[in-house]
This record gives C-alpha cells, sequence and structure tokens, in this order.
C-alpha cells in the first residue's frame, strides 16, 4: 500500500502532512526511515541512531514543520541537542544546549553563540 504525501523538502526542514506516518532523512546513499512520527511533539526533541553510528536529533514545531540537526554538542561532545529547549531567533527556530546553552539554528546548524561553529543538518521529510 503506497501512502500519497504532499511534502516539501528543503535543507532541513519539511512539514509533516495528515497522511505522512515516518519521517525520513536524506543520508549519502539515499533517504533512511528514522522513527514513526507520531513519536514527534511539539517543541520536543527525539534522539535516533543512524546507521553509522552517529545520533541526530528530531525537531517538530508547532506549524508541523520538522527539523534534523546533529544530536552532538560540538561544545562538550555529549549528545544533548535532542533534550535542549526550542525557540525562535530573528524568525529563525533554534534548540539550546541543555549544557552550556549555546543556541544552534535548526535549518542551517550555526551556533547562534559563535559563528565558528556549527552543527551537521540533515534534510528531512515526512512519507
Amino acid at each position: 500500500m503506497t501512502l500519497a504525501s504532499e511534502t516539501t523538502t528543503t535543507t532541513a526542514t519539511t512539514t509533516a502532512t495528515a497522511t505522512a506516518t515516518t519521517v525520513q532523512l536524506r543520508l549519502p546513499d539515499g533517504w533512511f526511515t528514522v522513527c514513526d512520527l507520531s513519536l514527534l511533539m511539539p517543541g520536543r526533541g527525539v534522539a535516533a541512531l543512524l546507521p553509522d553510528g552517529h545520533q541526530v536529533a528530531l525537531f517538530l514545531d508547532h506549524t508541523g514543520r520538522m527539523y534534523a540537526i546533529d544530536n552532538r554538542d560540538p561544545f562538550s561532545g555529549a549528545a544533548v541537542l535532542s533534550r535542549g529547549l526550542t525557540g525562535t531567533h530573528q524568525g529563525h527556530p533554534f534548540v539550546a544546549s541543555p549544557l552550556l546553552k549555546q543556541r544552534f539554528d535548526l535549518e542551517s546548524g550555526q551556533c547562534l553563540d559563535d559563528e565558528t561553529v556549527r552543527a551537521a543538518t540533515y534534510e528531512v521529510r515526512a512519507r
């Protein structure tokens, strides 16, 4: 059975649709199903293990947009970004590390508090 889905995919975000059931990330060898869409709650992060052993932090905002960013905090090295607080700064969604509170733009991965630091982001879609 194939589900029809009207998703639009951008660099690090996509909008979840009513017919979608899973979350997928674009990896170098194609799309990888990460988890069930029902596991994402607006404003709360979810950590997922990728096939290469890295972790990704997934977020869903209150408008239904999804974001995927490396779960590893570049400052501490701890896999904690999925537990960070989310917010917006000048119209850009971010997650703040629960350890040292640096904020990372969820679309680009750019640290908003230190322009020399960036976390990897992933293209994400709902299917």
